[in-house]
């Protein structure tokens, strides 16, 4: 890739649909309860994929709960369907289990409450399989009557560590990680928008991209997100899920708002 080309590509923000997956299907809810089924996790990330998602990520979100691990089938079942980068997260304890998802065809693993609880595990997966191929996720929610303070939950936001999220994000990023997925748990399916305080945050703290997640409900909060959260990419749910909104339209709008997309 000319440099041209890629001063291009590192300014290009991505557009990212989360498939939450539990017994084997995508799940949605609000404030991570209440969850309805929503398809087939793989068909419907061929169906972002054809519609120009950037990359898809699926998060098995009752995984480490009910110590799981995360299906291997579905992974491999991606890898032979999809033409753009999948990212796999829920359930991941050691270096194998990472391992054997990688050999499955994800391009990318999430760590969310084992990395808390073993934060080496990131700096050994950095090592092994490359900072690009390993994100940490943070389930983040806001410390009651503390201004603008967040605190880290584990096990599908039943555990409330309180870590510091923004401070946890720093680490995170020193011991290797390539990206942070950053969920807001106020906002989550509420279509109330990011909570851009947060992200903003955790952006002007690490020196790697941060995916917004938690919130979204229309076209302007993914602008929102990227402008006043200052995040290198945006992710949703359940507007994409439920037919409310196409990858397709939020990529136009983003453009027709001078943020720079992929726009095939």
């Amino acid at each position: 890739m000319c440099l041209c080309n890629l001063a291009v590509a590192m300014l290009t923000k991505r557009v990212i649909p989360c498939l939450d997956v539990t017994g084997g299907r995508v799940v949605k809810g609000i404030n991570f309860v209440n969850l309805r089924d929503a398809g087939d996790p793989v068909e419907m990330a061929a169906t972002y994929d054809s519609e120009g998602a950037d990359e898809v990520i699926f998060l098995d979100i009752t995984a480490t709960h009910e110590k799981r691990q995360t299906t291997i089938t579905m992974a491999a079942r991606a890898s032979e369907e999809l033409h753009i980068p999948y990212t796999v997260g829920g359930g991941f304890a050691d270096i194998n289990g990472i391992r054997t998802m990688i050999a499955a065809g994800a391009d990318k693993v999430s760590l969310n409450s084992a990395a808390v609880r073993d934060p080496f595990l990131l700096t050994t997966a950095a090592g092994l399989f490359g900072s690009q191929a390993i994100i940490c996720a943070i389930d983040a929610k806001r410390v009651k009557n503390a201004g603008d303070r967040w605190t880290v939950y584990l096990n599908g936001g039943r555990i409330d560590t309180g870590l510091d999220a923004v401070a946890w994000a720093a680490e995170a990023a020193r011991r290797g990680a390539g990206e942070i997925l950053l969920t807001s748990m106020d906002r989550d399916g509420s279509k109330d928008g990011f909570d851009v305080a947060l992200t903003r945050a955790v952006a002007r703290t690490v020196d790697i991209p941060v995916i917004a997640s938690g919130g979204v409900g229309c076209l302007e909060h993914f602008a929102e997100g990227i402008v006043d959260g200052e995040a290198d990419a945006v992710l949703a749910a359940s507007v994409f899920h439920f037919g409310e909104l196409s990858i397709r339209e939020v990529k136009e709008y983003l453009a027709a708002s001078n943020i720079a997309v992929r726009l095939d």
